[in-house]
């Protein structure tokens, strides 16, 4: 007899190595698949970035592990939405390895995302998306949609400005 793979959501502790290394490491492929642009993380980015996010106190990340492997994370942001008055959620960065997509890591992950935001206080969750992007069909069939306060002055655009 064949038992379902364990699939579980955790938040990581920056800290513990093992979570420190597996949120490097799956974000690291993520941003070499062609939706995170195509190119690996630095050196310098890879050593820093588990410390930085530890000193972040607006951070945090959900590893999904499937029987114990880490395949999949969401790299968040606490944010501040000024209409209500209320905190939010910023899903910066949304990660599910190649092989394990389709087997409903990203889902649980949005589930985690979304408890953790309501246990914190959040009054909604915001992410940003590749308009190519096949994830963005599960963002929508999970409630995701675009930004827009009035449909006579049309929906949210995010632009970035680089500084280095």
């Amino acid at each position: 007899m064949t038992l379902a793979p364990a699939l579980t959501v955790t938040l990581a502790d920056y800290r513990y190595a093992r979570d420190a290394a597996d949120v490097v490491a799956l974000l690291d492929a993520y941003a070499r698949d062609p939706m995170g642009g195509g190119e690996p993380l630095r050196d310098d980015v890879k050593a820093r970035l588990a410390s930085d996010l530890a000193g972040n106190p607006q951070a945090f990340s959900l590893l999904a592990r499937l029987d114990d492997r880490a395949v999949g994370l969401a790299n968040c942001f606490m944010g501040y939405s000024t209409f209500a008055a209320a905190p939010l959620v910023n899903i910066h960065d949304l990660a599910v390895l190649p092989e394990t997509r389709g087997k409903g890591v990203g889902k649980a992950l949005l589930a985690a995302i979304e408890a953790e935001a309501l246990k914190r206080g959040a009054c909604k969750i915001t992410l940003e998306v590749l308009s190519g992007n096949p994830a963005r069909h599960l963002y929508a069939r999970e409630g995701f949609g675009d930004y827009q306060l009035d449909p006579d002055t049309g929906h949210a655009l995010f632009w970035q400005k680089r500084l280095k």
